[in-house]
This record gives structure tokens, sequence and C-alpha cells, in this order.
């Protein structure tokens, strides 16, 4: 009987060390690349290159874009640019990235907006070329399209 306590005892505390070794285990999700560039099109905004930058955690994903070459035409509050950015998906249907986090920014400076959310499947294939870039600012919408490839490819979700 007392063998059997052992062996209960040994099984059950190389259980709960197994499992406590994978809540602290690292996660596995992850984007490639984390960054690249496109050009874009942004009407009154302008237009040139833009850097995108991507974070995963499991299925919630976020995109933060940046640019020296699309500019704010008038003051801008913080977190006042309804975003709404969609990536194309050559894996199944687009992603939608929407919030409303922006920096301030002063008549003529560089534009950023996020990070801005969504949800991701693994394996999605994300590519701002065939997608766009919707900012509501005071009520007037300006969207900016791609104007050539995403480089050096799409986000790839884990």
């Amino acid at each position: 009987m007392r063998g059997k306590r052992i062996g209960s005892g040994a099984a059950l505390l190389a259980g709960t060390l197994a499992v406590a070794g994978l809540a602290f285990a690292p996660s596995a999700a992850a984007v490639t690349p984390t960054t690249a560039t496109v050009t874009a099109s942004c009407g009154l905004f302008g237009g040139g290159a833009a850097t995108l930058t991507a974070t995963q955690t499991g299925t919630a994903a976020t995109l933060t874009l940046t640019s020296t070459a699309i500019t704010a035409p008038i003051p801008i509050s913080a977190n006042s640019i309804a975003s709404t950015l969609t990536m194309a998906n050559s894996t199944g249907s687009a992603r939608v990235f929407s919030g409303t986090v922006n920096p301030a920014m002063a008549t003529g400076a560089s534009i950023t907006v996020g990070p801005l959310n969504a949800a991701v499947a693994s394996g999605d294939k994300l590519d701002f070329n065939g997608g766009s870039l919707k900012m509501v600012i005071f009520g007037i919408t300006v969207t900016c399209t791609a104007t050539g490839p995403q480089s050096p490819g799409p986000f790839v979700f884990d």
C-alpha cells in the first residue's frame, strides 16, 4: 500500500511540475517580420514612405503606422484620429485594425497612428498593398492607399 502512495505522489508531483512549466513558458506566437515599409498616397496628407510595426499576442495583433512623408495638414490633438487600417490577407478575409490612438501633432508633423487592434488567425499573411488606411479627422475622411509593394513582404502571423 505504501508503494502505491509514493508512486501516486510522484506522479502528482511530476504532473504539477509539467503544468507549472507550461504556465511559465514563453508564448510561441510571433509575427514576422515585425516591421515593414510601404509607399502610400494620402491625398491632402501627402504621400511617401511609411513604416508599419506589428506585434502579436495569441490571436490579438496590433499595427502602428508612422511616416515622415505623410504629414498633418492642421494641428491634431492626441487620440482624436479614428483610424481603420485594412490589410489584404492572402490566406483569407482581409483583417481590419482600428482604434483612436495617436500622439498630438502640429501642422506639418509626421503622422503616427496606432497601435490599432485586430484579431488574427495563425497563418494570416497581411499586406498593406491591396488594403487601405482611413483616418477620420474632424469629420473629414482621409484615405491612404499603397502605391507599391510592402517590403520585405507580408506580415505572417503564428
